[in-house]
């Protein structure tokens, strides 16, 4: 398959603003791997916000090492629809070389693209807990809701101390998390024997 057919169908979708069209294509230039990395990290730059999302679902669907590098830069763009697009990438690719960067983004401006991270580092898992545990020490008010959150999914037994310690956290949105998952754990609950 010629690398510049599925980009080109890709561009054209996204000029017709056709989404059903441009995912086919995006997950045509994925299969391509990195062979397509070049021109996407060039449409990465693009002032199009289009470009950018499209890019980064392309990428997404590459699932490469350097397309996760290329999705954690992402994070960073200025358009909260494109970083929720490198977001739900990285979730997907439960990639956990993202974790510190996705744990920055539980304290983003938008509420749905901090939301998205706390449901990224809980599909991440284990390897997201101690980034979770030292933001759920450490973070400011969002960054301990979402910390809470996702460890509220994930229910490590190594978070129980900063769970409980969260319990007297003054956000009560904190707080409610970190009850919820000490009791979904079974911490402090008390069985008496019939």
């Amino acid at each position: 398959m010629d690398l510049m057919d599925p980009l080109h169908a890709l561009e054209e979708a996204i000029h017709a603003n056709d989404d059903t069209r441009a995912e086919e294509a995006a997950l045509r230039v994925g299969a391509l791997g990195d062979a397509a990395l070049p021109l996407l990290r060039t449409w990465l730059q693009s002032p199009d916000r289009d470009y950018r999302w499209w890019a980064i679902r392309a990428l997404a669907a590459a699932g490469t090492p350097e397309a996760v590098a290329a999705l954690t830069a992402a994070l960073e763009d200025s358009d909260p629809d494109v970083r929720a697009c490198a977001v739900v990438g990285l979730a997907g690719l439960r990639a956990p070389e993202a974790v510190d960067a996705l744990v920055a983004r539980l304290a983003d401006p938008s509420a749905y693209v901090a939301r998205l991270a706390a449901d990224a580092l809980a599909q991440i898992g284990t390897p997201a807990v101690p980034a979770l545990i030292a933001a759920l020490e450490k973070g400011d008010v969002a960054t301990r809701a979402g910390a809470a959150r996702a460890l509220w999914a994930i229910r490590p037994e190594e978070a129980i101390p900063a769970l409980c310690a969260a319990l007297d956290d003054p956000s009560a949105l904190v707080s409610y998390y970190a009850e919820d998952a000490l009791e979904q754990m079974g911490v402090g609950m008390v069985f008496f024997a019939p």
